[in-house]
């Protein structure tokens, strides 16, 4: 088992992996924090509704699943971050 990169805990990988299902294409594998480091948000993703994760600490849910963000940068090559940005007229 590795160590939580926040806590330093050992990281239960079963109870991690129950926690990231709603989230799209990611696994145990992605993550370096334990289960008690992160919060899921079900169907917070603006792009494809999946889950999105919020760091232990942080007050704001990102817009964008860590799938949908990697596919809008691979597809145009500009980073969109963690939040959709509203069009202004």
């Amino acid at each position: 088992m590795k160590p939580c990169q926040n806590c330093q805990a050992a990281i239960d990988e079963y109870i991690l992996d129950k926690q990231l299902e709603p989230l799209r294409e990611l696994t145990v594998d992605d993550f370096n924090v334990c289960a008690d480091c992160i919060e899921i948000v079900p169907d917070a993703c603006v792009s494809c509704g999946g889950g999105v994760y919020v760091p232990r600490g942080e007050t704001d849910t990102p817009d964008y699943c860590p799938a949908c963000r990697s596919d809008l940068l691979a597809r145009t090559g500009d980073d969109p971050g963690w939040h959709h940005d509203a069009l202004t007229t």
